[in-house]
């Protein structure tokens, strides 16, 4: 299987109504995440999480399609052209 390395950013808008289905998703997709960093901005009511991920491009386009469904939360991911 041909993998790439991506890096998932997100904004959750409003954490405490889209934190859970949020985390769910992640959660989903455990055999690709590598990493993950969260960093709460509660004075604003936003959080910035940032994912590392190594799979498939179906793999990570579906992680992140599901993801930017969800409302309140914004998606921008970046993908390695070389394949590991």
């Amino acid at each position: 299987m041909n993998r790439r390395i991506a890096v998932v950013g997100a904004i959750l808008e409003n954490p405490k109504e889209c934190q859970a289905e949020f985390n769910h998703i992640i959660a989903e997709f455990k055999d690709i995440v590598r990493g993950r960093m969260g960093i709460p901005f509660e004075d604003v009511g936003i959080s910035v999480v940032s994912i590392t991920l190594l799979g498939s491009l179906d793999e990570i386009n579906h992680l992140t399609g599901k993801l930017g469904n969800i409302k309140g939360i914004t998606i921008k991911t970046s993908i390695s052209k070389k394949e590991v």
